[in-house]
């Protein structure tokens, strides 16, 4: 047989028999966790390959990303043609993740977790947060992925040592990737079978197509690369040829029923007509949650998306939502459109309701400095973003609420908490001494170490991301302040 097309046929007739549904209490989805001994070992280029060979099968793969991360989700969701959701443990409580799961994965065939960083890592001394810890709480068995660059021998006491640090962790299978020929493969399957009980499911031979590219914050997004698909293909048709997808999905099979978790239905609301809020969605700002995304719209708000590199013109709206983005890399073109940017300063200190988050901050500035060139931006907020070389914000953050935050608290106390994360190579210089802020930072940076949220007008801008978990309602909350400011108008949709 030919060795590039051994792992090529479809599963055998019954394979995919015990795959289940989730229904009653239970769910039976076939599921598994692709991990890794450290980050930068290839996990993501082997579960975008295998999201697109499943998918190829006919599968419905249903994929997510654990922790906070809009990048990879792009590519995961642009292999398996469905949305990748993200699975946080110190965002999200157990049974938000459980259900997440079980909503999401309701009618595919396979269930593909993609880990972040290496099995055991995470930020609790415990493991509490990490990724082993997740295949625990969603009995997830394991697909590990070993960089074996530069490794015979030792990696049996590798794979032995990750088998003993926890016995609850069930590690079902391994993949050997960035393998330097085939006699590597040999010697690596030869000391993994005679040291170890762990089946090797597949190998990856070093090839500079497969390398995901990258620059200053991490994976370049799907929007940006025209040549993605092309991308996404070479991915697949690597794993196709070399790992054994029917193993894979066999190791899948074994994942055991897992009880659910019912979450309380969100309270029923009187009908109101639906408000108009624009979402930037291009190649400078794409950095949107989708379950997030559907809260704004569960709220009432229909999503009208903007192209902030083209459209010449604001279309009629009731508010605004700017997400995270790259708009260093296309300040030039944002800096073009003149036009756009006029219409958003003029709506917004109008008084459209608008929130930003990072990018979407920075785009609002007056301007935007990077690698000794500056561009004019929006220049809504008082503030001027710099980027520097190394990040100024990174991680999650813990926020308080000030009395200047500006949307409405629904049923809740002041105080109020607000978890989120950060991850930002610029700060917002020469900032107006009158600027109000809608927080206080309690952990990581924002905008100068003790505050972030800059309030203009209507306008709340942040470098914390905000996630619609935890009890944190910000969806919500931002469709009932756009809908005052609506009411308080007049009921007057503000017309372009």
């Amino acid at each position: 047989m030919n060795p590039q097309a051994r792992f090529r046929s479809r599963p055998p007739e019954g394979a995919l028999s015990t795959f289940g549904r989730p229904g009653g209490t239970e769910m039976r989805a076939p599921r598994l966790l692709v991990s890794a001994a450290h980050k930068s070992s290839g996990k993501t280029t082997l579960t975008i390959g295998l999201a697109q060979a499943l998918s190829d099968r006919g599968l419905r793969v249903q994929t997510f990303k654990k922790g906070p991360d809009y990048i990879d989700p792009m590519w995961l969701a642009r292999a398996s043609a469905r949305a990748c959701f993200n699975l946080d443990p110190h965002l999200m409580h157990d049974g938000e993740i459980v259900a997440a799961l079980a909503r999401h994965a309701a009618d595919a065939d396979v269930t593909l977790v993609e880990g972040n960083k290496g099995l055991y890592d995470g930020l609790a001394l415990d493991g509490s947060n990490s990724n082993a810890a997740l295949a625990r709480r969603l009995a997830l068995p394991v697909l590990l992925v070993l960089d074996a660059r530069g490794m015979t021998r030792g990696i049996a006491p590798l794979i032995l040592g990750y088998q003993a640090f926890d016995r609850g962790i069930r590690i079902g299978g391994v993949i050997l990737n960035q393998l330097g020929g085939s006699r590597h493969e040999a010697k690596l399957r030869a000391v993994i079978e005679h040291y170890t009980d762990v089946p090797v499911l597949g190998a990856l031979q070093q090839d500079s197509r497969l390398a995901m590219v990258e620059r200053h914050l991490g994976l370049m997004p799907v929007a940006e690369l025209d040549d993605a698909p092309a991308r996404v293909r070479a991915m697949a048709d690597a794993v196709a040829a070399q790992i054994d997808l029917d193993r894979v999905l066999a190791l899948a099979a074994t994942a055991p029923a897992m009880p659910l978790v019912a979450l309380p239905a969100p309270p029923a609301g009187a009908a109101a007509p639906r408000l108009r809020i624009g979402i930037a969605r291009d190649a400078a700002f794409g950095f949107y949650y989708p379950d997030d995304l559907a809260a704004l719209e569960a709220a009432g708000a229909s999503l009208v998306p903007i192209d902030t590199l083209h459209d010449a013109r604001l279309p009629a709206l009731d508010g605004l939502f700017i997400g995270g983005g790259f708009p260093e890399t296309a300040m030039a073109a944002l800096e073009a459109n003149t036009a756009l940017r006029g219409a958003l300063r003029e709506a917004i200190e109008a008084g459209l309701p608008t929130y930003a988050e990072c990018g979407g901050l920075m785009f609002l500035a007056r301007s935007i400095r990077w690698g000794g060139r500056s561009a004019q931006m929006v220049g809504a907020i008082p503030g001027d973003a710099v980027m520097h070389e190394r990040p100024v914000g990174r991680g999650y953050v813990q926020l308080e609420e000030t009395g200047d935050f500006p949307w409405p608290g629904l049923d809740e106390v002041r105080p109020v908490q607000r978890l989120g994360h950060e991850f930002h190579h610029s700060s917002l210089d020469n900032l107006a001494p009158s600027v109000r802020f809608a927080y206080r930072v309690q952990r990581g940076h924002g905008i100068d170490g003790r505050h972030d949220g800059v309030c203009v007008h209507n306008l709340l801008a942040s470098y914390a991301h905000l996630r619609h978990t935890g009890g944190n309602r910000w969806p919500q909350r931002f469709v009932a302040f756009v809908r005052a400011m609506r009411d308080a108008a007049g009921n007057h949709t503000r017309a372009a």
